[in-house]
Formats: structure tokens, C-alpha cells, sequence
């Protein structure tokens, strides 16, 4: 499915690349799909590129359009691909046979950090309480989520419980295959506490439905600045899914650094605060190389996490 978006140049900005094909490696109405079309606007948008056309390619995982990227690599050195954490967890489970480093890394621009939430009018006060109930009896504490076992959401409570000293392996994690009905077992008590993404837990806890007890980012994030990490509380672990840009893998350099530079100029712009806002997203800048060293020690940390808790 193809679509291009053309908007007159913005008054403040430069343009500083003609056009840019964005893959999607999903469907419509997705996070790859919404990250890739915030970006073209906000670009477009501020005049910083000339022209923006998407293609959603679904299927395998995201493996379809990686191989795509891959295999036609040299007509393709307009296009920038957008990922995000499931190319390392999926790479890593052979879900398909690439990874990033089989790409040119272009850049992490956004991300979202994952949070714990328990019912507005639970008992648990914050992470420390749920802790000392898991410690006290293991199989009286379940955690839910919106992903399978050993999704992110899973690698997330297992992450946080074991920073707390707890063996990941017997958390007692229920998976659910939509936000809704998550929220739904929260409310009704079937489990104690709701691992999920901060953005979504920021929406219900402004609608009064939850309490965050744990975000996995380094300081407090404006968006809830009542909310504490877990790391101000004692618990050494961090997470984001991160969502980026990648290429063709014998991109020019010259080409890998104007796209570098242009994303980078992006975050100066109106144009983008607007759709970033609008989205709840968080500006996580990781450009060329750093995105390299940032991958890296991600794939570290999910891969070790994954192979205690069984799953590689």
C-alpha cells in the first residue's frame, strides 16, 4: 500500500533532502505505522524535505520488509525503514534470520518507556510493597500484560523483580491479547499489577482507573511527574521501546549522513513538538553510531534476561 504526502516548504526551514520512501513493516494504525507518518508530516510539514511516500509491508514479524531492504538494496537507497525494540527480541527468537547489524542505522528518535500500574484503590503504595508481597508468597502476586510470554511486556516485570533480588523465573506473569482486557483483570482484581507502556498508563491514570508504581527511565518524566522510577527507589532497571530509522546496507555515506543530520534538525521544529505531543511520544536521540552502541547493550540485556527466564 502506497502513499506520498507533498506539502509547500515551511517559511523557517531549509530543505535538506528531496524525498524519503518510508517502509512500514506493519499495518496501518500501528506504532511502526504512526511513527513513520509523524515523522514525513513533521518533516514535510517544517520544509526540511521536499516530498514523503509510505509503503506498509506486513508479515513475518516485520522479517518481510527487513529481507525487502535487504535483497534490494541499491534501488533502494531512498528509503528509510522504521523498527523498534521487536527487531532485537525477534532476531534473537529466529523469528527471522537478520539483525540490525545486517542494516545501515540511521537513528533513534522516539521511545517509550514501560511502567508498572496497580488499581487506584490498591493497597500497594508503590514497587517496594509489591516486591514484599511477591517475596512473602511468590504464587500471590501475578503481574499481566499485553504481550505473549516473553514479550516486552513480560521482560519488563521480570526485569523489575529481578533487580529486586527475585528470581524472574517465578514470576507469575498472565498475558493478554489487548490492553482492554488487562485493564479489565487489573479493575476486577484478577491480577495485582499491569505491566504496560508509560504512555498508555499515563492515559489511565489521568482517567483515574490506576496508580504508576514503577516507570523503567533513568529520571521522572514530565509527562507524570508523580510517578517514580524504579531506579529513585532502589531498583536498578531501565527500559525503553525505542523506535528509529533504519537503511539500505550499502548506503552511501554521504546519503547516511544527510538523513543523520536531517532527523536530527527535526527536533528543532514546531512541526515536531506538535505530532510528538500529540502522540505522547518521548524525543530518545540516538543518531548513527550511538545507535549502534545502544542496540548492542539492549541485545545484551534482553538476550541474558530471555535465556534465564527459558525462552532462548
Amino acid at each position: 500500500m502506497l502513499f506520498s504526502l507533498s506539502l509547500s516548504a515551511g517559511s523557517h526551514s531549509k530543505q535538506m533532502v528531496d524525498s524519503i520512501h518510508f517502509l512500514i513493516p506493519g499495518g496501518a494504525g500501528g506504532g511502526w505505522d504512526g511513527t513513520a507518518r509523524g515523522t514525513g508530516e513533521a518533516l514535510t510539514k517544517s520544509g526540511l524535505l521536499g516530498k514523503a511516500t509510505f509503503e506498509n509491508m506486513s508479515g513475518g514479524g516485520g522479517g518481510k520488509a527487513i529481507g525487502y531492504l535487504i535483497e534490494n538494496s541499491k534501488s533502494n537507497h531512498g528509503t528509510l525503514m522504521v523498527n523498534s525494540t521487536p527487531i532485537v527480541i525477534r532476531s534473537l527468537t529466529k523469528v527471522f534470520p537478520q539483525n540490525f547489524r545486517d542494516l545501515t542505522l540511521i537513528s533513534g528518535t522516539i521511545g517509550d518507556y514501560a511502567a508498572l500500574v496497580v488499581d487506584s484503590g490498591s493497597p500497594l503504595g508503590n514497587f517496594d510493597d509489591l516486591v514484599k508481597a511477591y517475596k512473602k508468597n511468590p504464587n500471590d502476586v501475578a503481574i499481566g500484560g499485553g504481550s505473549v510470554p516473553g514479550g516486552m511486556d513480560h521482560l519488563v516485570a521480570a526485569m523489575a523483580f529481578k533487580a529486586a533480588g527475585a528470581d524472574p523465573t517465578r514470576v507469575k506473569y498472565i498475558p493478554f491479547d489487548a490492553g482492554g482486557k488487562a485493564m479489565a483483570a487489573l479493575l476486577s482484581g484478577e491480577i495485582n499489577a499491569l505491566s504496560t507502556g508509560f504512555s498508555e498508563a499515563v492515559a489511565m491514570e489521568q482517567a483515574g482507573k490506576v496508580r504508576i508504581i514503577g516507570v523503567t527511565s533513568d529520571e521522572r518524566v514530565p509527562a507524570a511527574p508523580n510517578a517514580p522510577t524504579l531506579k529513585e527507589q532502589g531498583y536498578d532497571a531501565s527500559f525503553v521501546n525505542w523506535r528509529g530509522f533504519f537503511a539500505a546496507p550499502d548506503l552511501p555515506s554521504n546519503k547516511r549522513r544527510a538523513y543523520i543530520e536531517l532527523l536530527g534538525a527535526m527536533y528543532d521544529t514546531p512541526e515536531w513538538e506538535t505530532v510528538r505531543a500529540r502522540n505522547g511520544w518521548v524525543n530518545i536521540h540516538n543518531p548513527g553510531d550511538s545507535f549502534m552502541v545502544f542496540l548492542a547493550k539492549q541485545e545484551e540485556v534482553i538476550g541474558n534476561l530471555m535465556k534465564e527466564l527459558g525462552f532462548l
